[in-house]
């Protein structure tokens, strides 16, 4: 075994040095390449620039089939086993106290599941982990607790094997990223003039990106999607970033077939509609996290998950379409420190702060907050906006096994409560957008939203983990506004001045056991768990009527009623879940992969009627269940196939006296997922959902309903997510939704489309960085967004027009801080984000332009 050494160090953007090795292995293969068959193949894998190791990309992948960490007199090896390490190159590189080695054209192929990490080997190396970077990349990652590590890389019949020391290097902190070679080729021979020349190395790896590779929200691991027999889409921290993202219908625009379903007051909470389907309220962290009713921020957030089709069996009701799950930030071992201040039309301003790091030496006390504070008019004539975000989070790392994390949110938002706009005839009145039609500075809505819990992870080997978390959402809101009735002769709107006051508390418990074993060649990871939840909550509401106003006068004169407001409605909602799931996913072979579960759900409603001093109960029960399988033809295509189901319990009585059923939705899905490259993904998914027990108007008894409807939705969807070029980054996204009212009691609606659902959406965003020169930094954003022609109900009574809207960036980035300019709706158009009724709807905004500044250390 020869000894392969090179100081290890680097920095972004440096200078490489490389030695003339390509002249000076011929000469000595004679005399050892048969003696060491590994130094002989390094002398035809060793690439001398970039591009070398670009093509190289496109050879076999090596698989690793085992990782071990032995102890050392000087420190530990770490043992990667391979019986082709002789192919395999590795590219190194450091960040602060981490020591980085990525190998192309490998992946992970362990018994039992495809990571590994190990905490605290020696004194002074604080975690070593080897994970799959991507398709074609494996990648090492030892950690020093003060300084960087020493590594020196030997080369074995048994793989690669990396010695490690924690005493600090005497690397230079300016020594590039490097191919790590042969020892003896550098010493046997001295480097010539012409070899010693520096050529200039871009390592893009440590750059952000677009593409995520693996993702928790589909299957509560971390797998990669490539792996996923699903559509699974992930808006990166980085995206929002970019487009300047203060709202969570800002992210989602750039996911195929989703689209903003409701909007709660313009008080971005609501819901979404996944393939034609309305979901209310999110999931956090994987856990139902909110309502309709309950606001969010996006301050906090990491990234976005995105799980296209039913998804009962691992998160319980839901309708059929999906769901988003917010993934939030987490405390990190690393001091970090960023601040950023933003400013823009209609008096916009947001400053916000994110900080992070170790409480002690040792870094096993974690810490992270972030707070924000938004300030703000709208182009909504008497809508301002005051909130404060604070998020507090903590991680304990018991021990090398165990480890415990506590979060906070505080969310205190003051606004102007606003019903948008009406119709007049079968489209949006032609009126000014910014026309209010509530009484000025009389709409109001506080809303103070706590969220808290922890988690618990605990490792009992490397094959086996229990996981136990708490969620508590406890949402307040007491809002003034006015509520429409009517409009009288195209002109006259008739309206409530409301109030409604409620709070919705809602606490979650989930413990779930994570599994790894084999049989024979068969490789299984169980994942068994159960939940419970509750949701429980005083509602209220208190109204009264106001003379009717004129919608085309520019004039508001509507005055604050001195009539009490009567209580119409006051209840109290509460729902017990209970819910048992059992998932697997088995790797039949490297290239096939099967993934099945199946959840029982059990539901408890209560609607008590504090007027009528009457009461509703209900109890239902469902199975969920879901199949898929994967196979890839070649490493880096994946072509899957699923069908799933899900559940939303319908509380209520029909006019014979019997309760409902729940509604169930089945989907059939195939798809096929690309990495395209290293760095650039994409998925193509053809579905067909459908959804029956639908409630419909029974028309022998207007006042009941019948549960006789279906509804359907197929569709095409494409999503790109990726750098195409060193600097150059995409996020693009494609849908064709075809969603309709297949079965209805009443014939007039059968055929109808679903409302907010246009046929064909686009959208496009894409970034550009000079990467080197002096203007090293500039970057351009631009993004292009269409939505089709939308009907506004579900009668189809009106439509919301098509729109085509541009986005634009422009931004400097040096050294620690970055100035950016983002224009929103380039060119003014008019267009209309969402409705919720004839006389409730949303427009969204016209030109707007926000400028920042941010500094990250």
């Amino acid at each position: 075994m020869r000894r392969l050494q090179r100081m290890l160090a680097g920095c972004r953007y440096v200078s490489l040095q490389l030695w003339a090795i390509a002249l000076v292995l011929p000469m000595m293969q004679p005399a050892w390449g048969n003696e060491f068959p590994g130094i002989k193949q390094a002398q035809r894998g060793f690439s001398t620039n970039a591009a070398d190791l670009l093509a190289q990309s496109n050879v076999g992948v090596t698989e690793v089939t085992g990782v071990k960490v032995n102890a050392t007199s000087t420190g530990i090896e770490v043992i990667l086993q391979t019986s082709q390490a002789q192919a395999l190159q590795v590219v190194n590189k450091s960040n602060a106290n981490s020591f980085i080695a990525d190998i192309p054209n490998a992946q992970l192929r362990l018994l039992l599941g495809n990571s590994f990490q190990q905490e605290k080997p020696i004194a002074g190396i604080s975690q070593v982990t080897v994970t799959n970077l991507d398709a074609k990349t494996v990648r090492l990652t030892v950690v020093g607790e003060k300084a960087l590590p020493t590594v020196e890389l030997f080369d074995d019949n048994v793989g690669l094997v990396f010695g490690i020391s924690s005493q600090a290097t005497a690397t230079s902190p300016q020594q590039s990223p490097q191919a790590i070679q042969p020892e003896n080729q550098t010493q046997s021979t001295p480097p010539s003039a012409e070899s010693d020349k520096p050529i200039e190395l871009v390592v893009t790896g440590e750059q952000d990106g677009y593409r995520v590779p693996d993702a928790s929200t589909a299957t509560r691991t971390d797998t990669p999607l490539r792996d996923i027999p699903a559509s699974i889409q992930v808006i990166p921290r980085q995206v929002l970033q970019d487009q300047k993202a203060v709202r969570l219908q800002d992210a989602v625009q750039n996911v195929s077939g989703v689209t903003q379903g409701g909007n709660y007051g313009g008080l971005n909470a609501g819901s979404y509609i996944i393939r034609g389907f309305r979901q209310d309220g999110n999931f956090r962290n994987g856990f139902r996290d909110s309502d309709f009713f309950t606001l969010s921020d996006v301050a906090n957030l990491e990234r976005v998950e995105i799980l296209k089709g039913p998804a009962s069996v691992l998160f319980g009701q839901a309708e059929p379409g999906g769901i988003i799950n917010l993934v939030t930030k987490q405390p990190l071992s690393e001091p970090y420190y960023a601040a950023e201040f933003t400013a823009g039309s209609y008096d916009f301003y947001r400053p916000t702060l994110d900080i992070s790091g170790p409480l002690n030496t040792d870094k096993t006390l974690l810490y992270r907050l972030n707070v924000a504070y938004q300030n703000s008019g709208s182009f909504r004539d008497f809508v301002d906006t005051e909130r404060i975000f604070i998020a507090p989070s903590l991680t304990w790392k018991i021990g090398t096994k165990t480890t415990l994390n506590f979060d906070f949110e505080y969310l205190n938002n003051d606004t102007g409560f606003d019903r948008g706009l009406v119709t007049v005839g079968n489209r949006p009145a032609p009126i000014p957008i910014s026309r209010f039609l509530g009484i000025p500075g009389e709409n109001d809505s506080k809303n103070i939203v706590y969220r808290a819990g922890y988690r618990l992870e605990h490792k009992f080997s490397e094959n086996w983990q229990l996981r136990n978390a708490v969620s508590i959402t406890i949402n307040k809101s007491n809002n003034f506004y006015t509520e429409p009735d009517s409009l009288i002769d195209d002109r006259f709107f008739v309206r409530y001045y409301e109030n409604s006051k409620f709070e919705t508390d809602n606490y979650s418990l989930q413990t779930e056991v994570i599994g790894k074993f084999a049989t024979g060649s068969i490789i299984h990871q169980p994942l068994l768990g159960i939940e419970l939840n509750r949701s429980d909550g005083p509602v209220i509401f208190r109204d009264v009527i106001l003379p009717p106003l004129d919608i085309f006068s520019s004039v508001n004169n509507s005055v604050i009623p001195t009539d009490p407001l009567e209580a119409t409605f006051k209840a109290r909602l509460r729902t017990d879940r209970l819910g048992i799931y059992l998932q697997d996913q088995v790797t039949l072979l490297d290239n096939l992969k099967l993934l099945v579960g199946g959840r029982f759900d059990f539901t408890e409603q209560k609607n008590d009627d504090l007027l009528a001093g009457t009461s509703i109960s209900q109890s239902d029960q469902a199975f969920s269940p879901r199949v898929g399988i994967v196979y890839q033809p070649i490493p880096p295509i994946s072509l899957y196939a699923s069908y799933s189901s899900s559940f939303v319990p319908a509380i209520g009585n029909s006019a014979n006296g019997s309760t409902f059923e729940p509604t169930q939705g089945t989907q059939y899905e195939v798809g096929i997922k690309a990495d395209l490259s290293n760095r650039l993904s994409a998925t193509l998914a053809a579905y067909q959902i459908t959804k029956t027990n639908v409630l419909t108007t029974d028309l022998n008894n207007p006042s009941f309903s019948i549960q006789v409807g279906e509804q359907r939705s197929q569709g095409i969807e494409l999503d790109v997510a990726g750098e195409i070029l060193p600097g150059w980054k995409i996020i693009a996204a494609y849908a064709y939704t075809d969603a309709e009212i297949t079965e209805d009691n009443n014939p007039l609606l059968a055929g109808n489309l679903l409302n907010n659902v246009a046929k064909n959406t686009v959208s496009l965003w894409t970034t550009y960085e000079i990467q080197r020169g002096s203007l090293q930094g500039l970057g351009f954003g631009l993004g292009l967004y269409y939505v089709g022609d939308r009907q506004g109900d579900l009668a189809n009574t009106f439509v919301l027009p098509s729109y085509f809207r541009t986005d634009a960036a422009l931004y400097y980035k040096r050294n620690n801080w970055k100035a950016a300019i983002n224009i929103k709706n380039l060119f003014d158009e008019r267009y209309y984000e969402t409705s919720q009724t004839r006389l409730v709807i949303y427009p969204g905004a016209p030109l707007t332009v926000l400028g920042t500044i941010s500094w990250e250390f």
